[in-house]
Protein backbone atom coordinates (compact mmCIF):
# COMPACT_ATOMS: atom_id res chain seq x y z
CA UNK A 1 0.00 0.00 0.00
CA UNK A 2 1.44 3.02 -1.06
CA UNK A 3 -0.01 6.11 0.41
CA UNK A 4 0.01 9.57 -0.72
CA UNK A 5 1.03 12.90 0.95
CA UNK A 6 1.03 16.54 0.68
CA UNK A 7 3.41 18.75 2.66
CA UNK A 8 1.78 22.32 2.85
CA UNK A 9 3.67 24.93 4.05
CA UNK A 10 7.20 23.01 3.43
CA UNK A 11 9.89 25.56 3.34
CA UNK A 12 10.55 26.09 7.02
CA UNK A 13 12.59 23.74 9.32
CA UNK A 14 9.78 21.27 10.23
CA UNK A 15 8.73 21.26 6.94
CA UNK A 16 12.12 20.11 5.40
CA UNK A 17 12.19 17.37 8.50
CA UNK A 18 9.09 15.59 6.90
CA UNK A 19 10.02 15.76 3.44
CA UNK A 20 13.52 14.25 5.01
CA UNK A 21 11.19 12.04 6.50
CA UNK A 22 8.88 10.86 3.98
CA UNK A 23 11.43 10.64 1.23
CA UNK A 24 12.83 7.86 3.12
CA UNK A 25 9.52 6.71 4.05
CA UNK A 26 8.90 2.89 2.56
CA UNK A 27 5.45 3.30 1.97
CA UNK A 28 4.84 6.45 1.03
CA UNK A 29 4.76 8.75 -1.90
CA UNK A 30 5.16 12.70 -1.72
CA UNK A 31 2.52 14.30 -4.04
CA UNK A 32 3.52 17.83 -3.38
CA UNK A 33 5.32 20.41 -1.09
CA UNK A 34 3.95 23.68 -1.24
CA UNK A 35 5.50 27.12 -0.56
CA UNK A 36 4.31 30.70 -1.58
CA UNK A 37 7.43 31.84 -0.91
CA UNK A 38 9.66 29.36 -3.51
CA UNK A 39 6.76 28.00 -5.60
CA UNK A 40 8.34 26.33 -8.59
CA UNK A 41 11.69 26.11 -7.21
CA UNK A 42 13.34 23.07 -6.78
CA UNK A 43 13.15 21.69 -2.91
CA UNK A 44 16.95 21.87 -2.26
CA UNK A 45 16.80 25.62 -2.72
CA UNK A 46 16.27 25.94 1.21
CA UNK A 47 16.63 22.64 2.64
CA UNK A 48 19.71 21.40 0.53
CA UNK A 49 20.13 18.06 2.40
CA UNK A 50 17.65 16.98 -0.16
CA UNK A 51 19.96 17.56 -2.90
CA UNK A 52 19.82 14.67 -5.20
CA UNK A 53 17.38 12.75 -2.97
CA UNK A 54 14.60 14.28 -4.48
CA UNK A 55 13.55 16.20 -7.59
CA UNK A 56 10.85 17.72 -6.77
CA UNK A 57 9.99 21.36 -6.73
CA UNK A 58 7.64 23.38 -4.59
CA UNK A 59 4.11 24.32 -6.02
CA UNK A 60 2.06 26.63 -5.10
CA UNK A 61 -1.22 25.69 -1.68
CA UNK A 62 -3.45 26.93 -4.75
CA UNK A 63 -2.63 23.99 -6.77
CA UNK A 64 -2.92 21.07 -4.20
CA UNK A 65 -4.67 17.85 -5.38
CA UNK A 66 -6.36 15.24 -2.83
CA UNK A 67 -3.69 12.78 -0.82
CA UNK A 68 -4.26 10.04 1.41
CA UNK A 69 -2.45 12.54 4.16
CA UNK A 70 -1.55 16.35 4.61
CA UNK A 71 0.73 17.46 6.86
CA UNK A 72 0.18 21.32 7.79
CA UNK A 73 2.99 23.30 8.46
CA UNK A 74 1.52 26.77 8.48
CA UNK A 75 2.65 29.38 10.70
CA UNK A 76 0.34 29.94 14.22
CA UNK A 77 -3.32 30.70 13.11
CA UNK A 78 -3.73 29.44 9.36
CA UNK A 79 -4.80 25.96 10.23
CA UNK A 80 -7.52 26.51 12.03
CA UNK A 81 -8.66 29.40 9.40
CA UNK A 82 -8.33 26.35 6.39
CA UNK A 83 -8.95 22.99 8.28
CA UNK A 84 -12.24 22.38 6.42
CA UNK A 85 -10.26 22.72 2.93
CA UNK A 86 -7.38 20.80 4.14
CA UNK A 87 -10.00 18.24 5.58
CA UNK A 88 -11.57 17.98 2.14
CA UNK A 89 -7.86 17.25 0.68
CA UNK A 90 -6.96 14.22 2.39
CA UNK A 91 -8.53 11.66 4.73
CA UNK A 92 -6.39 12.47 7.37
CA UNK A 93 -4.65 16.06 8.25
CA UNK A 94 -1.74 16.32 10.75
CA UNK A 95 -1.54 19.64 11.63
CA UNK A 96 1.82 20.75 13.23
CA UNK A 97 0.60 24.09 15.08
CA UNK A 98 -1.09 24.52 18.19
CA UNK A 99 -3.87 25.57 16.72
CA UNK A 100 -5.78 21.97 17.54
CA UNK A 101 -3.40 21.18 21.05
CA UNK A 102 -6.17 22.42 23.34
CA UNK A 103 -9.54 22.55 24.38
CA UNK A 104 -11.39 25.79 22.98
CA UNK A 105 -11.41 27.61 26.17
CA UNK A 106 -7.84 26.22 27.30
CA UNK A 107 -6.37 27.57 23.87
CA UNK A 108 -8.28 31.29 24.22
CA UNK A 109 -6.33 31.50 27.82
CA UNK A 110 -3.12 30.32 26.52
CA UNK A 111 -3.50 32.07 23.17
CA UNK A 112 -5.27 35.12 24.35
CA UNK A 113 -7.53 35.09 21.02
CA UNK A 114 -10.98 33.10 19.58
CA UNK A 115 -10.46 29.63 17.69
CA UNK A 116 -12.00 30.27 14.74
CA UNK A 117 -12.72 26.62 14.00
CA UNK A 118 -13.76 25.10 17.66
CA UNK A 119 -16.08 22.82 16.00
CA UNK A 120 -13.24 20.44 15.48
CA UNK A 121 -11.05 20.67 18.39
CA UNK A 122 -13.05 18.27 20.05
CA UNK A 123 -12.59 16.21 17.08
CA UNK A 124 -8.61 16.22 16.78
CA UNK A 125 -6.03 13.69 18.00
CA UNK A 126 -3.15 14.66 20.11
CA UNK A 127 -0.46 13.19 18.20
CA UNK A 128 1.81 11.49 20.34
CA UNK A 129 1.49 7.98 20.25
CA UNK A 130 2.73 7.47 23.83
CA UNK A 131 0.05 9.00 24.91
CA UNK A 132 -3.11 8.57 22.64
CA UNK A 133 -2.17 5.15 20.59
CA UNK A 134 -5.44 3.60 20.91
CA UNK A 135 -7.16 6.90 19.65
CA UNK A 136 -4.94 7.21 16.48
CA UNK A 137 -6.17 4.16 14.06
CA UNK A 138 -8.52 6.10 11.67
CA UNK A 139 -8.23 9.57 12.98
CA UNK A 140 -9.16 12.40 10.97
CA UNK A 141 -7.93 15.29 11.91
CA UNK A 142 -4.15 14.89 14.22
CA UNK A 143 -2.48 17.59 16.12
CA UNK A 144 1.41 18.29 16.41
CA UNK A 145 3.11 18.25 19.24
CA UNK A 146 4.96 21.03 20.79
CA UNK A 147 8.65 19.93 21.33
CA UNK A 148 8.85 21.09 24.58
CA UNK A 149 5.77 19.25 25.96
CA UNK A 150 6.40 16.46 24.46
CA UNK A 151 10.09 16.22 26.57
CA UNK A 152 7.47 17.06 29.70
CA UNK A 153 5.11 14.36 28.68
CA UNK A 154 7.43 11.80 27.92
CA UNK A 155 9.34 12.60 31.45
CA UNK A 156 6.51 12.24 33.43
CA UNK A 157 4.25 10.02 31.92
CA UNK A 158 5.30 6.96 34.23
CA UNK A 159 4.49 9.11 37.24
CA UNK A 160 1.72 10.11 36.31
CA UNK A 161 0.17 6.86 35.38
CA UNK A 162 -0.28 6.43 38.72
CA UNK A 163 -0.86 9.65 40.43
CA UNK A 164 2.19 9.95 42.70
CA UNK A 165 3.39 13.42 41.41
CA UNK A 166 2.32 16.27 44.29
CA UNK A 167 4.08 19.17 42.54
CA UNK A 168 6.45 19.44 39.67
CA UNK A 169 9.21 22.07 38.22
CA UNK A 170 10.78 21.82 34.54
CA UNK A 171 13.67 22.86 33.65
CA UNK A 172 14.27 22.87 29.76
CA UNK A 173 16.90 23.96 27.62
CA UNK A 174 16.12 24.09 23.96
CA UNK A 175 18.14 24.78 20.70
CA UNK A 176 17.98 27.95 18.39
CA UNK A 177 16.26 25.86 15.89
CA UNK A 178 13.21 25.79 18.12
CA UNK A 179 12.35 29.66 17.21
CA UNK A 180 11.93 28.77 13.58
CA UNK A 181 13.62 29.63 10.06
CA UNK A 182 12.85 33.30 10.37
CA UNK A 183 15.47 35.30 11.84
CA UNK A 184 14.37 37.52 15.02
CA UNK A 185 16.76 40.07 16.89
CA UNK A 186 16.96 36.83 19.31
CA UNK A 187 18.27 34.43 16.90
CA UNK A 188 20.66 37.11 15.00
CA UNK A 189 24.00 34.88 15.57
CA UNK A 190 26.09 38.04 17.41
CA UNK A 191 22.98 37.75 19.83
CA UNK A 192 22.30 33.77 19.99
CA UNK A 193 25.74 32.29 20.11
CA UNK A 194 27.02 31.89 23.49
CA UNK A 195 24.06 33.03 24.78
CA UNK A 196 22.44 31.37 28.21
CA UNK A 197 19.10 33.15 27.97
CA UNK A 198 16.16 32.87 30.31
CA UNK A 199 13.23 33.61 27.77
CA UNK A 200 10.18 31.90 29.59
CA UNK A 201 10.92 31.88 32.70
CA UNK A 202 6.99 30.96 33.65
CA UNK A 203 3.98 31.03 31.83
CA UNK A 204 4.91 29.28 28.50
CA UNK A 205 2.13 27.75 26.50
CA UNK A 206 3.62 24.10 26.56
CA UNK A 207 3.15 24.11 30.33
CA UNK A 208 -1.05 24.11 29.49
CA UNK A 209 -0.63 21.41 26.81
CA UNK A 210 0.95 19.35 28.95
CA UNK A 211 -1.67 19.65 31.89
CA UNK A 212 -4.40 18.88 28.43
CA UNK A 213 -3.19 15.95 27.73
CA UNK A 214 -0.81 14.11 30.32
CA UNK A 215 -2.95 14.73 32.93
CA UNK A 216 -6.66 14.11 31.45
CA UNK A 217 -6.82 11.12 33.55
CA UNK A 218 -4.87 11.70 36.28
CA UNK A 219 -6.08 15.07 37.56
CA UNK A 220 -4.56 18.16 37.66
CA UNK A 221 -1.05 18.07 38.58
CA UNK A 222 0.54 21.71 39.72
CA UNK A 223 3.03 22.25 36.75
CA UNK A 224 5.97 25.06 36.65
CA UNK A 225 8.05 25.45 33.48
CA UNK A 226 11.18 27.68 32.62
CA UNK A 227 12.69 27.68 28.83
CA UNK A 228 16.53 28.48 28.32
CA UNK A 229 17.96 29.34 25.18
CA UNK A 230 21.26 27.68 24.89
CA UNK A 231 24.35 27.54 22.27
CA UNK A 232 22.74 24.15 20.60
CA UNK A 233 20.89 24.05 17.10
CA UNK A 234 18.72 20.94 17.69
CA UNK A 235 17.54 19.78 20.85
CA UNK A 236 15.68 19.65 23.99
CA UNK A 237 16.75 18.82 27.60
CA UNK A 238 14.18 18.72 30.48
CA UNK A 239 15.01 18.35 33.87
CA UNK A 240 11.93 17.55 35.75
CA UNK A 241 11.77 18.25 39.67
CA UNK A 242 9.31 15.97 41.01
CA UNK A 243 7.82 16.59 44.55
CA UNK A 244 6.42 12.79 45.04
CA UNK A 245 3.39 12.24 46.88
CA UNK A 246 5.23 9.31 48.52
CA UNK A 247 8.82 7.99 48.94
CA UNK A 248 9.97 6.17 45.82
CA UNK A 249 12.87 4.45 45.86
CA UNK A 250 15.58 3.76 42.84
CA UNK A 251 14.11 0.49 42.29
CA UNK A 252 10.27 1.42 42.10
CA UNK A 253 11.18 4.45 39.74
CA UNK A 254 13.19 1.70 37.29
CA UNK A 255 10.00 -0.53 37.78
CA UNK A 256 7.52 1.70 36.65
CA UNK A 257 9.74 3.50 33.82
CA UNK A 258 10.33 -0.05 32.44
CA UNK A 259 6.58 -0.92 32.79
CA UNK A 260 5.91 2.44 30.51
CA UNK A 261 8.37 2.35 28.10
CA UNK A 262 9.78 -1.53 27.83
CA UNK A 263 7.26 -2.05 24.68
CA UNK A 264 7.50 1.83 23.08
CA UNK A 265 9.80 1.78 19.87
CA UNK A 266 10.93 5.26 20.79
CA UNK A 267 11.57 5.72 24.30
CA UNK A 268 14.71 4.86 25.87
CA UNK A 269 15.50 4.45 29.33
CA UNK A 270 19.33 5.18 29.72
CA UNK A 271 20.76 3.89 33.26
CA UNK A 272 24.22 3.36 33.04
CA UNK A 273 26.75 3.72 36.04
CA UNK A 274 29.51 4.81 34.22
CA UNK A 275 30.94 6.41 31.32
CA UNK A 276 30.09 9.81 30.07
CA UNK A 277 27.26 9.18 28.11
CA UNK A 278 24.98 7.51 31.22
CA UNK A 279 22.91 10.52 31.18
CA UNK A 280 20.06 11.25 28.36
CA UNK A 281 21.95 14.08 25.88
CA UNK A 282 20.34 15.85 22.94
CA UNK A 283 23.17 16.16 20.69
CA UNK A 284 23.74 12.18 19.57
CA UNK A 285 19.82 12.36 19.28
CA UNK A 286 19.85 14.90 16.79
CA UNK A 287 17.58 13.62 13.68
CA UNK A 288 16.55 10.95 15.37
CA UNK A 289 12.59 9.88 16.43
CA UNK A 290 14.42 8.88 19.65
CA UNK A 291 13.52 10.39 23.42
CA UNK A 292 15.93 9.41 25.49
CA UNK A 293 14.66 9.57 29.51
CA UNK A 294 16.61 8.70 33.13
CA UNK A 295 16.45 9.27 36.26
CA UNK A 296 17.50 9.54 39.85
CA UNK A 297 16.45 10.26 43.27
CA UNK A 298 17.78 12.91 46.42
CA UNK A 299 17.92 10.51 49.45
CA UNK A 300 18.37 13.84 51.46
CA UNK A 301 15.14 15.22 50.15
CA UNK A 302 13.01 12.86 48.72
CA UNK A 303 13.20 14.86 45.65
CA UNK A 304 12.71 12.82 42.15
CA UNK A 305 15.10 14.07 39.53
CA UNK A 306 14.10 12.90 35.84
CA UNK A 307 15.46 13.66 32.31
CA UNK A 308 14.67 13.65 29.16
CA UNK A 309 16.49 14.45 25.49
CA UNK A 310 15.14 14.75 22.13
CA UNK A 311 15.02 16.30 18.32
CA UNK A 312 12.59 19.41 18.69
CA UNK A 313 12.58 18.66 15.33
CA UNK A 314 11.73 14.89 14.76
CA UNK A 315 10.64 13.32 17.95
CA UNK A 316 8.80 16.92 19.02
CA UNK A 317 7.77 17.75 15.63
CA UNK A 318 7.99 15.89 12.33
CA UNK A 319 9.33 12.47 13.94
CA UNK A 320 5.61 12.29 15.82
CA UNK A 321 3.83 13.34 13.23
CA UNK A 322 5.12 10.99 10.80
CA UNK A 323 4.55 8.32 13.50
CA UNK A 324 1.26 9.35 14.13
CA UNK A 325 0.27 8.96 10.58
CA UNK A 326 1.90 5.45 10.69
CA UNK A 327 -0.40 4.54 13.31
CA UNK A 328 -3.84 6.17 12.18
CA UNK A 329 -3.83 4.37 8.79
CA UNK A 330 -2.48 1.35 9.65
CA UNK A 331 1.24 0.91 8.63
CA UNK A 332 4.10 0.06 10.94
CA UNK A 333 4.88 2.21 13.45
CA UNK A 334 8.20 2.48 13.12
CA UNK A 335 8.29 3.05 9.08
CA UNK A 336 10.71 5.34 8.05
CA UNK A 337 11.94 6.34 11.54
CA UNK A 338 14.25 3.79 12.68
CA UNK A 339 17.38 5.16 12.40
CA UNK A 340 20.10 6.27 14.42
CA UNK A 341 21.64 9.53 15.41
CA UNK A 342 25.22 10.29 14.40
CA UNK A 343 27.99 10.65 17.16
CA UNK A 344 29.79 12.56 17.22
CA UNK A 345 27.98 15.27 15.98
Amino acid sequence: MTITANVIGASGYTGGELLRLLVGHPDVEIAAATSRQFAGKPLHRNHPHLRGVTDLSYSHHDETEPADVAFLCLPHGRAQQEADRWLALGRTVVDLSADFRLPVAEYQEWYGEEHAAPERVASAVYGLPELTRDRLPGAGLISGVGCNATAINLALLPLARHELIERVICDIKVGSSEAGATATDASHHPERSGATRTYAPAGHRHAGEVSAHLCKNCGRIPLDVTVTAIEMVRGVLCTAHVLPRRELTPPELFRLFREAYDDEPFVRIVRDRVGMHRRPDPRPLAGTNYCDVSFDVDERTGRVVVLSALDNLVKGAAGSAVQSMNVALGLPETAGLGFAGLHPS
